[in-house]
């Protein structure tokens, strides 16, 4: 029997975009479950949610972030899902490349997969955030993981009761893709021609960057203090 693939897709004010991502899956023959799990939006995401029929939402009455919504994305899912899937909400249409991520689990090549965006179509920083995230794999595990801020990324079920979702913040990916090396769970990586909301070199882009650099550094500090 063919294993049931749940997708989990975690929103905050993506009104605009996340009718389009929903529509990507939709047309996806691999996909079972789609779990859109609302953290509070204050625009129209919700009602844009619930033109489709297709989607179980979830709803947060209150912002509580992203490693909290996905948390009650994945409480969900482990009902029904063999494979879950971590999807962003501002995809789009791209989302259908998401049999990308799966197949790879359905062959049994690997216990995660993760997908590879192609290169930035404009400057964002200057690297920063991408060398603490490689410094921090290279101390805590010995490993390189190219694309492990990604949060585009596919699971065994297994594998998800084993790794649950714990931190929060930007720091969920950075953490998790440790916690998985150091269990030893085979991480693989494949090219996604997916595309989201990029932030550019102004003021705004490089707010974002300097949060993200904050937050994976707490993570990458705190898993140090934690047993392998």
């Amino acid at each position: 029997m063919k294993p049931i693939v749940s997708v989990i897709i975690p929103v905050y004010n993506e009104g605009e975009r996340i009718g389009n991502t929903i529509r990507g899956l939709i047309a996806v023959d691999v996909v079972d479950s789609i779990i859109v799990v609302d953290d509070g939006s204050k625009d129209g995401t919700v009602e844009e949610v619930k033109k489709f029929k297709e989607v179980n939402l979830l709803q947060h009455g209150v912002n509580q972030g992203k490693g909290t919504a996905l948390q009650t994305g994945v409480k969900e899912a482990m009902k029904i899902g063999d494979i879950i899937v971590f999807l962003d909400g501002d995809l789009g249409e791209s989302s259908k490349e998401v049999y990308k991520l799966v197949l790879p689990l359905l062959n049994n090549e690997a216990d995660v997969v993760i997908g590879r965006f192609p290169p930035a179509k404009k400057k964002g920083g200057f690297g920063l955030v991408k060398g603490l995230v490689r410094l921090g794999l290279k101390l805590h595990t010995g490993k390189v993981v190219i694309s492990a801020l990604s949060g585009q990324r596919a699971f065994k079920k297994e594998v998800l009761q084993q790794v649950p979702v714990k931190d929060q913040g930007y720091g969920i990916e950075i953490g998790m893709t440790i916690d998985l090396l150091r269990k030893n769970f085979k991480i693989i990586e494949v090219e996604v021609d997916m595309t989201h909301h990029e932030t550019g070199r102004d003021l705004a882009g490089f707010r974002h960057r300097g949060k993200q650099f904050y937050q994976i550094m707490k993570v990458i500090v705190k898993k140090a203090f934690v047993e392998p």
